[in-house]
């Protein structure tokens, strides 16, 4: 493949911290990560939960520990996961340290709500003392009094300000196992906030458009503020917060990286929009081809064309194509290069087939390959 320089990312520089075992910062991928949505206390489906988001690919998953039930369970959610989990405090700076205890591998603090610089003190002690990392969360609905009154409102300057006095807590303790975010609802406010901590800290960012909305708006929302700060090489690891099951937002974190080739996870599909000149129902067999293809981790691209305007060209940079034709007949490509026809009633089993075949050999191909001494 030609090299094409326009695409290249220019990644900002941070130090990498551990997020259990999980590298985040410095030349690590970006993560991609979630939060469950139920009653932590409810060590089964919590543990369910995250087993579906683990299925769909989250690297770190975050739990709410608002109550002493919530962290009483945590060690059993802790020991279950396959991932680290992340104990996100808010107010009750005692479940900081219950959870620490527990095994979380990483704390989540909002220090706006946190309480005074002792409990902060409280707080990362017990943080040291059983090797977990720290995220401080700094959103624009719960800044501190103090800032809100100097600004006037929640700004850039305000969330970036309010970083850098809680980031001070945590180094002049000597404590450098951290990363932050500073969120907001609004896009210009977050990715401003963000361009103006990247380039004051080294630290790895956490990055999100907090309280983004539904499936479809909150999607758009944090397409455009998270892919514009991903493209400008900021962020180390990623959640989508919409109002959605969980693994959606995993999912659509992973649609975010995979359009800007930063990570490649399952089938990256390319289809048409369809028209009158389609040769099959190409939104009914997207939907269809797309369900049943989420089991593949494997990447690789499929495209999916209702007929011959840009089929070719289009499966020509694809590792499986289809483009519809005429009687229910339609080409199917293989390596970009025309192959063989297949009929409507077979189509989507037969290209599910080919995906799977396709994936099993990427796979095996990948284990035969002898890796390169460093």
């Amino acid at each position: 493949m030609s090299v094409r320089p326009w695409r290249d990312i220019a990644r900002r520089q941070s130090r990498q911290i551990m997020v259990g075992n999980v590298p985040v910062g410095g030349d690590a991928p970006v993560t991609v990560q979630t939060m469950t949505n139920t009653l932590t206390s409810d060590a089964k489906a919590t543990i369910d939960q995250i087993r579906r988001c683990e299925e769909a690919g989250a690297d770190i998953i975050r739990v709410s520990c608002p109550d002493v039930e919530s962290t009483a369970a945590l060690k059993q959610i802790v020991r279950a996961a396959r991932v680290p989990i992340v104990a996100d405090i808010h107010f009750h700076y005692k479940r900081a340290l219950e959870a620490a205890d527990a095994g979380a591998a990483c704390l989540r603090i909002n220090p706006g709500n946190i309480g005074s610089a002792d409990r902060v003190n409280e707080v990362v002690n017990a943080a040291r003392a059983n090797g977990c990392a720290i995220r401080i969360g700094v959103n624009a609905g719960s800044l501190e009094r103090d800032l809100l009154e100097k600004y006037g409102e929640p700004c850039p300057e305000a969330l970036v300000e309010s970083a850098l006095d809680h980031i001070k807590l945590l180094q002049d303790r000597d404590f450098h196992e951290f990363k932050v975010a500073v969120k907001a609802s609004d896009v210009f406010l977050a990715v401003s906030a963000y361009m103006g901590l990247a380039e004051a800290v080294d630290c790895p960012l956490h990055l999100g458009i907090t309280e983004a909305g539904g499936l479809i708006g909150g999607t758009v929302k944090s397409a455009i503020g998270i892919g514009n700060l991903l493209w400008a090489g900021i962020g180390d690891t990623i959640r989508v917060s919409l109002s959605a099951e969980p693994e959606e937002e995993v999912r659509v974190g992973y649609e975010i990286l995979k359009s800007l080739g930063i990570r490649t996870r399952g089938v990256r599909v390319v289809s048409c929009p369809s028209c009158a000149r389609q040769g099959f129902d190409v939104i009914r067999t997207v939907q269809a081809l797309e369900d049943r293809l989420k089991h593949i981790n494997t990447p690789l691209s499929l495209s999916v064309l209702g007929c011959v305007v840009n089929g070719p060209g289009e499966a020509r940079e694809t590792d499986i194509g289809i483009t519809g034709g005429g009687n229910g007949k339609h080409m199917v490509y293989l390596s970009g290069v025309t192959d063989h026809h297949v009929q409507d009633a077979e189509m989507i089993d037969h290209i599910v087939k080919l995906v799977e075949a396709k994936a099993a050999e990427i796979e095996a191909a990948s284990i035969d390959t002898p890796v390169a001494a460093e």
